[in-house]
C-alpha cells in the first residue's frame, strides 16, 4: 500500500508539473510570440544537435564532432544549406531522414507548426492560437498592441492560412517529387534510390535549403534543363511566402483582389530574377571557369538558374569560388535581399526592399506619404523596414569581421559565405567547409539570427519594455 501511495504521489506531482510547464509555455507564447519562437528554435537545434551527434546518424557509425553536429543542426532547422561536412556521404540513412524532417519543420516556422498541431488536435483555433500564428505570418504583430492598418492575413483568416500552409507544403513537395523522378532515372539513378532522392530534392527546393543527397550534387544533371526548371519552380514557390500562396489560392489571377503584400512580393521577385540573370550573364559570359565554355543558350539558362538560386535556393551547377569578384558582389546583394516574408527563404525580404525603394521614390518626388497600388504604406512599416536593413547589415558586418579575423581568408569570400549563411541561401565559395571550430560557431550564430529574423529578435529583447506615455519636444538634426 505504501509503495502504491508513493507511486500515486509521484504521478500526481508529475502531472502537476506538466500542467504548470504547459501553462508557462502557453503564457510565454501568448505574452511574447517572439521570445517563444527563439526558445523553440533553440530547443529544436539542441535536440537535433544531440541526434546528429549519435553514431547511428553518421555513415561510418562514429560520433560526429560537436561543432559539425551543431552546425548541421542549425543549418537544417534554419534551412540555411551550408555545411562543414559532405552532406551526401557523411550521414547515414537515419541522418538523412533527420535532415529531411528538420528542413520541413524549420521551413514552416515553429509558431505556424505549433498552431497547425493545435488545429489538428482541437479542431479549432482559439484567439491565443490565432495571435501566435499571426506573429509568424507578420513579424510586425510581435511588438504587441493593436495593429491599426490592414494586414496581408487577418486574424479571421489565420485558420485558413494554416490549412494552406500544411496543404501547400504537402501538395507542392509531392508534385515536385513526381516531376523530378523521371529526370533522376534519366540521369542514371537507380529506380529505388530515386524514390528517396526525388522527395529529398523536392523538399530541399521548396524549403530553399539546397542540400543534395549525392556526392556530385547537381553536376550530373547540369544539362537536364527540365530538372533544373522544376527545381527553380520549387524555389520560387517556397520563396514567395505562405501569405502570398494563400492570396493566389483565394483570388487566382484576379490581380486587383491581391493584397498589397502579394503584389509587392511577386513584382519585386520577378524583377530581381530577370535583373540578376542579366547581370550574371554580362559579368560571367567570358569566364572559362563558369559560363565561358558554354554555348549561348546554356549560358543564358545557367544565368537564370544562378539568379534564382541566389534568392535563397542554394543549388549550384558551377563552382561559386571560381566566379569573378564582381559576380560575388552581385550574388551577395541578391542573397542579402532574399525572398518573401513568412516564406522558407531568408534575407531582409523583397517587401522590405520594395518599401524602402518606394519611400526613396516618394521622398524624391516630394510626396507627403508612401503609396503603392492605391494604398498608403504607414510610417511604422517604413521604420521597421529601415530597422531590418540596419540590423541585418550590422550582423553581417560583425560576422564577416570576426570570421575574417579568425581565418585570415580573403574578405570577399568571407562576406559571400556570411551573407549566404545569414540569408539562409546555402551557396558557398568553399570557405565554410574549411572553417575552424571558433568560426563555425560564429557562422552558426549568424545563420540562427538570419532565420529567426531581426524583427523577431528585436521584439524578443524589447518584450519587457514599458510603453512611453509622453512625447518629448521636437528638434530636427541635419541629415544628409
Amino acid at each position: 500500500m505504501a509503495e502504491q501511495s508513493v507511486g500515486a504521489i509521484v504521478l500526481t506531482r508529475l502531472r502537476a508539473f506538466g500542467r504548470e510547464a504547459w501553462d508557462a509555455g502557453r503564457d510565454l507564447a501568448t505574452a511574447s510570440p517572439s521570445r517563444f519562437a527563439v526558445l523553440i528554435f533553440s530547443t529544436l537545434i539542441l535536440v537535433f544537435t544531440t541526434l546528429f551527434s549519435l553514431p547511428a546518424a553518421s555513415a561510418d557509425h562514429v560520433a560526429t564532432p560537436f561543432a559539425d553536429a551543431l552546425f548541421t543542426a542549425v543549418s537544417t532547422i534554419c534551412v540555411a544549406g551550408l555545411a562543414t561536412v559532405d552532406m551526401a556521404t557523411h550521414w547515414s540513412p537515419f541522418g538523412h531522414v533527420l535532415i529531411y524532417i528538420g528542413v520541413n519543420v524549420g521551413a514552416m516556422g515553429v509558431l505556424t507548426l505549433a498552431s497547425i498541431l493545435g488545429l489538428v488536435i482541437s479542431k479549432r483555433l482559439g484567439l491565443r492560437a490565432k495571435l501566435i500564428a499571426a506573429g509568424d505570418t507578420n513579424p510586425l504583430r510581435a511588438h504587441g498592441g493593436p495593429v491599426a492598418e490592414g494586414q496581408a492575413v487577418r486574424l479571421g483568416e489565420v485558420g485558413s492560412l494554416l490549412r494552406t500552409v500544411a496543404l501547400s507544403t504537402l501538395v507542392i513537395e509531392a508534385g515536385l517529387a513526381i516531376l523530378l523522378y523521371p529526370s533522376l532515372l534519366i540521369g542514371g539513378v537507380d529506380p529505388l534510390t530515386a524514390l528517396w532522392e526525388a522527395p529529398y530534392y523536392a523538399a530541399m527546393a521548396f524549403t530553399n535549403t539546397g542540400f543534395s543527397p549525392n556526392a556530385e550534387g547537381l553536376l550530373p544533371f547540369a544539362q537536364d534543363y527540365v530538372m533544373l526548371t522544376v527545381l527553380m519552380a520549387g524555389v520560387f514557390l517556397g520563396s514567395i511566402g505562405f501569405p502570398v500562396i494563400f492570396t493566389l489560392w483565394r483570388h487566382h489571377f484576379h490581380v486587383r483582389a491581391w493584397s498589397l503584400h502579394a503584389k509587392l512580393t511577386i513584382i519585386t521577385t520577378i524583377v530581381l530574377f530577370f535583373v540578376g540573370a542579366g547581370v550574371f550573364l554580362l559579368l560571367e559570359y567570358d569566364n572559362p571557369a563558369t559560363f565561358g565554355s558554354m554555348e549561348a543558350w546554356d549560358t543564358t539558362f545557367q544565368a537564370f538558374f544562378l539568379s534564382a538560386m541566389t534568392r535563397s535556393g542554394g543549388f549550384s551547377v558551377i563552382d561559386i569560388g571560381e566566379m569573378h569578384g564582381s559576380s560575388l558582389i552581385v550574388g551577395s546583394m541578391l542573397m542579402f535581399v532574399g525572398g518573401g516574408s513568412a516564406s522558407t527563404a531568408g534575407g531582409i525580404k523583397v517587401t522590405t526592399l520594395a518599401v524602402l525603394a518606394l519611400a526613396v521614390w516618394s521622398e524624391a518626388k516630394g510626396r507627403p506619404s508612401v503609396e503603392a497600388f492605391g494604398r498608403r504604406i504607414p510610417s511604422d512599416v517604413q521604420r521597421v523596414a529601415l530597422s531590418v536593413v540596419a540590423w541585418s547589415a550590422t550582423i553581417v558586418a560583425l560576422g564577416t569581421v570576426t570570421i575574417a579575423q579568425i581565418t585570415k581568408a580573403p574578405v570577399d569570400l568571407v562576406l559571400f559565405d556570411v551573407i549566404s549563411g545569414f540569408a539562409t541561401v546555402g551557396l558557398s565559395t568553399g570557405l565554410t567547409a574549411e572553417l575552424p571550430d571558433p568560426a563555425v560557431y560564429v557562422m552558426a550564430l549568424v545563420m540562427f539570427m538570419g532565420r529567426v529574423g531581426t524583427v523577431t529578435l528585436a521584439a524578443a529583447v524589447a518584450a519587457t519594455s514599458r510603453s512611453q506615455l509622453y512625447a518629448l519636444p521636437v528638434e530636427r538634426p541635419i541629415v544628409g
